[in-house]
């Protein structure tokens, strides 16, 4: 059983940044391709960004520099630091990973508001 351990969601205001977490259990993440998704009610999940085992990193458009996407083998997580947030980024965040199949966190709240 694999298990999802997110943290570091909340309240920004725009212009702000928040740093999102998550400790995977259950697998070694070593070997694998971990990331985020984002889903706001209405909405389809969207891949926000993704690294692979060679710490190679792809972005969502939208993310236009603003979202850095990091692991840590030692650790077992994965890590998202988001700046320059914007009210559009209002969503909650979901952990994933491809071991090999897609597993998924139970999601964290961002919500980006004055």
């Amino acid at each position: 059983q694999v298990y999802f351990v997110e943290s570091g969601g909340g309240l920004a205001q725009p212009g702000g940044s928040l740093g999102l977490s998550c400790v995977i259990s259950g697998t070694d993440i070593r070997t694998y391709a971990v990331g985020w998704y984002r889903q706001v009610v209405g909405k389809e999940r969207e891949v926000v960004a993704m690294i692979t085992t060679l710490h190679r990193t792809t972005y969502a458009r939208f993310t236009k520099g603003r979202f850095t996407i990091t692991r840590d083998n030692a650790k077992n997580s994965v890590s998202l630091q988001m700046n320059s947030l914007q009210p559009e980024d209002t969503a909650v965040y979901i952990c994933a990973g491809w071991f090999p199949t897609e597993y998924l966190g139970q999601g964290i709240q961002v919500t980006v508001s004055s």
